[in-house]
């Protein structure tokens, strides 16, 4: 997701529009104007006078609520030290590496570090984007600073209470391990933390040095991996409450359908039915759920209602003629991309001595994240608790409040870990919370008031979630024979991601939606006119794992790749060639020099059969670089393309957590690695998804896996994120390693072997 930037960009338009006697609008008036009005209450939780005293200049630093030490660290008598993540962890680590931060200028005992959860309050908002949202690999880029501060304002207001106390100078005092000590005398933090919460919260303190980091760059594992390993992790799944009920919805086969009659006869005589309430769903559609006493019972309601469907209204979409129209659409010009860099003068192509003409295919997908979606609804006649593994605790909360009927501050939303999202428990409609809430309010009135918890399938979630959008490219280059690219004509026609979306008004910039865009022709200074379409299809879509890099980093590096072949070069210079001297490529050049280096590329031989694939990729402002090893195992039509060696180089500027960028990298690899295997793909016929479960989606298994080795470029840059941007490169590195061996372009994922 890149919201942070375009959100900072349309908070400066906006800014720039005003009048000049009226005064700037914040980001928090920008977001409420701009996404708070498509939401309806959406943002209206963070509309309280906390938060709106984050956005007054009166306010000093240190009070804002982003940087109130109370909010986000509690020492317990005996030393126990909770950090709280003001985002939701999904497996990305950044409960841990938020928490090494913050402790690393507390001065805590890192053994003693537990961490938890924040929840849709203002002090847990985004401090650059002041939203709450987990994505777009901004966890760790974002909060970086403010992480740091807070425990440095939490150690200065340990110092404080010790110096009351013991009536001595706090600059005499020194905190270090979870303890402050001077004059002969020590205290444990615990000891002194009630007092120290009484203290001013100071506006200024003074940071480490990064050379004097004791935790942060040390490879550390993760405060919950216990938990995780011995199966005592709590997940959103997991939620059990007094008294709880669960529920189960039948949707209809097609998207946005309604329904003509059904009979709820034979399902309330399951035992542990206690109810079918019509419901209705997001986008409008409507739905049964089955109420019962626990899943099982609610599953076999849901097997015996007969329902009888009305899709008369709504479109059926097919995925062949899908393509077909997406092709044809390629053969015109779309809207032109907004930025400069996507209008160059590429006059010089009709008259190119070489030319290059290329289209791409990519099939919509779904997230498939581990644990399915569940919500769990505690609703009273004056409150409404929320527990789900949530991305965006603000949104939803605000959803929540307009389904209800309740006031925002009636409203929580309790975040819990998630077993995986890759986006898609980030639905800008807050579209699972607030069919949660509608059973749960279906439930109350019916006289059933109850806590609910809203389980979705698997199936559930892959024939009637949210998809990354059908994707096609086309390219037509023209170049000479030394590689220059005197003119390049690219198109691309997919789904608008945001259309329609709270995130419209700053996100598509004359006509275009830029996530679709992004990743394209950067590093490499080529002359490029780039035009989009955005169809509209019945569809629902959504970010997904590094979104439009998802796909544009696959066309960009295979035909950079084959500009290198057609004119005789070594593909890593190149790649090196046409990202210049720039300073804005220098991290591109070293996350692929040091990938080349570590992987033996241009030194080492590699046995018969075996190829090198390069590939290199900046998503979410972080670099990422692979060097693949792949053969070809198998013959004729049991030919089957094997990732043998995964080289990465990594350049995230200052890396927190060594670990975790490695266990992201890891993951990336083998997520990506499935976009390229026969059957990894969601199709549609006549409007119903045709896949269901795992056993008709290919995925990776162990025997699948590659070596996978981590190199990070040392920085002490201020840190990037790393939970995306290891996923684009590695599907064109194995691809540009497969032409290699076979004299064949992959143009399309997942691949085909001709």
């Amino acid at each position: 997701m890149i919201i942070d930037k375009y959100l900072q960009q349309a908070a400066r338009d906006a800014a720039l529009a005003q009048p000049a006697s009226a005064a700037p609008l914040s980001r928090r008036q920008f977001v409420t104007l701009t996404v708070g009005g498509a939401v309806g209450l959406a943002f209206m939780p963070l509309a309280s006078t906390e938060v709106r005293a984050q956005n007054a200049p009166a306010v000093p630093p240190g009070q804002r609520p982003t940087e109130q030490p109370g909010a986000f660290v509690s020492i317990a008598r005996d030393g126990t030290t909770t950090v709280l993540c003001n985002r939701m962890d999904m497996g990305q680590g950044i409960e841990t590496a938020l928490a090494m931060i913050c402790a690393e200028e507390l001065e805590a005992d890192w053994s003693k570090v537990v961490t938890g959860f924040g929840d849709q309050r203002g002090n847990y908002v985004d401090p650059t984007m002041g939203m709450h949202l987990t994505g777009g690999s901004n966890s760790v880029k974002n909060s970086y600073a403010q992480y740091r501060e807070l425990g440095a304002r939490t150690r200065a207001m340990l110092l404080a209470a010790a110096a009351r106390q013991w009536n001595v100078p706090a600059a005499s005092l020194t905190a270090r391990q979870g303890v402050v000590s001077g004059g002969g005398k020590s205290a444990g933090y615990g000891e002194l933390f009630e007092a120290a919460m009484k203290e001013p919260v100071p506006e200024a303190v003074s940071l480490k040095d990064p050379k004097d980091f004791r935790l942060i760059g040390q490879p550390t594992g993760l405060k919950v991996s216990k938990a995780k390993s011995s199966g005592t992790q709590t997940y959103g799944m997991d939620i059990r409450l007094p008294g709880m009920l669960t529920a189960v919805i039948v949707r209809p086969p097609v998207f946005n359908g309604g329904i003509t009659r059904f009979d709820a006869a034979q399902a309330l005589k399951v035992k542990g039915v206690v109810a079918v309430l019509p419901v209705t769903l997001d986008r409008g559609g409507r739905g049964l759920a089955v109420v019962a006493s626990g899943y099982w019972p609610a599953k076999l309601g849901r097997e015996a209602l007969s329902v009888d469907w009305d899709l008369s209204a709504v479109e059926k979409p097919d995925s062949s003629a899908l393509r077909a129209s997406y092709l044809a659409l390629a053969q015109t010009p779309g809207k032109p991309a907004p930025q400069p860099h996507f209008n160059a003068d590429i006059s010089g192509l009709a008259g190119a001595p070489k030319k290059l003409l290329a289209e791409f295919h990519f099939p919509y997908l779904n997230h498939a994240q581990m644990e399915p979606l569940a919500c769990t609804v505690d609703l009273k006649t004056d409150s409404c608790t929320v527990y789900t593994a949530s991305q965006m605790p603000g949104i939803d909360a605000g959803a929540t409040a307009a389904v209800t009927g309740l006031k925002p501050e009636q409203v929580q939303i309790k975040v819990q870990m998630g077993g995986g999202g890759f986006g898609r428990r980030a639905t800008p409609t807050a579209e699972y919370i607030r069919e949660a809430v509608g059973v749960a309010k279906a439930l109350a009135d019916s006289g059933q008031r109850a806590p609910v918890k809203v389980v979705w399938s698997r199936e559930d979630d892959m024939k009637a979630g949210y998809y990354r959008p059908m994707t096609v490219h086309r390219a037509e280059i023209g170049f000479d024979a030394q590689g220059k690219v005197l003119g390049w004509d690219h198109r691309i026609v997919s789904q608008s991601i945001v259309a329609g979306s709270p995130f419209e008004g700053f996100m598509v910039q004359q006509g275009v939606d830029v996530t679709s865009t992004e990743g394209m022709r950067e590093p490499y200074a080529v002359p490029m006119k780039l035009s989009v379409h955005h169809p509209k299809v019945n569809v629902p879509v959504l970010w997904w794992r590094s979104v439009g890099s998802t796909h544009t980093a696959f066309v960009m590096e295979t035909l950079i790749d084959e500009l290198a072949v057609a004119t005789g070069q070594d593909p890593v210079a190149y790649r090196m060639k046409l990202m210049g001297k720039e300073p804005a490529a220098a991290r591109h050049r070293a996350a692929l020099q040091l990938a080349v280096d570590r992987s033996g590329y241009g030194k080492k031989k590699l046995p018969a059969g075996h190829a090198y694939g390069v590939a290199v990729h900046e998503s979410f402002e972080s670099v990422v670089a692979y060097v693949v090893e792949a053969r070809i195992s198998g013959k004729g039509a049991e030919r089957k393309p094997v990732l043998v060696k995964v080289t990465a180089g990594v350049h995230c500027n200052l890396c927190v957590n060594p670990r975790t960028v490695e266990a992201q990298v890891q993951g990336a690899v083998v997520m990506a690695l499935g976009t390229t295997m026969p059957g990894h793909q969601i199709t549609l016929k006549d409007g119903v998804v045709e896949q269901g479960n795992f056993h008709q989606l290919t995925i990776p298994r162990l025997p699948d896996a590659p070596q996978v080795a981590v190199h990070i470029v040392p920085s002490n840059d201020p840190p990037k994120g790393m939970g995306e941007p290891g996923l684009p490169p590695l599907a064109p590195a194995f691809a540009n390693a497969l032409a290699r061996l076979t004299g064949v372009r992959q143009r399309e994922l997942p691949f085909k072997l001709a």
